[in-house]
């Protein structure tokens, strides 16, 4: 289970992420969250600030592991000063690679990344092509991109019934080419 906390400027003082955790225990009924991520570094409040009011609750047993959302290099490297970073999720896709140099990072180091709005954006012609080749869907072609771009990779996309989990799912099995994760990429 994962969630968030930190979401608006202001949100990352301690006595804030403390509040939210407490309450993403009672929603979600639980007394132990298995990821909770820092929803953005908040620009008042220092990075380190709002890492260690969540790890006080990783010390206890109350959060498993820690991720970080919408960050880049630095802040991950300053926030695994503080806590150990198991995973960051950026927006990242076929057509948004802001963050490509996090995304190495992260497999390098062995953090897990989890790109949010995997399916947007455009592969244009290419995509079309190869997903006609594979007898596969533009969705999961995109998925099977990403999939091949990092061995850390953890794509998040919407899922809003079971066929659209197993369309999802087959992107799994969707081996791409050499030539066709260029062409995408």
């Amino acid at each position: 289970m994962a969630t968030k906390g930190g979401y608006a400027p202001g949100h990352g003082r301690a006595e804030v992420l403390r509040s939210q955790v407490e309450e993403s225990l009672r929603r979600l009924g639980t007394d132990r969250i298995d990821l909770y991520y820092l929803h953005r570094v908040d620009p008042q409040t220092p990075l380190e600030e709002s890492l260690r009011a969540i790890a006080e609750y990783r010390d206890v047993g109350k959060i498993r592991h820690v991720g970080l959302s919408q960050v880049g290099i630095d802040q991950i490297e300053r926030g695994r000063q503080v806590v150990p970073i198991a995973a960051v999720q950026n927006h990242d896709n076929l057509s948004e690679r802001t963050y490509e140099d996090v995304v190495d990072y992260c497999a390098r180091d062995g953090i897990v990344f989890v790109p949010y709005f995997p399916l947007h954006g455009d592969g244009g012609s290419a995509l079309a092509e190869i997903a006609e080749r594979h007898g596969a869907t533009r969705a999961q072609i995109a998925l099977a991109w990403l999939l091949r771009r990092s061995p850390t990779m953890l794509p998040i996309p919407g899922t809003l019934s079971i066929g659209h989990l197993k369309e999802n799912l087959a992107a799994l099995e969707i081996e791409l080419g050499e030539a066709e994760f260029l062409a995408l990429r």
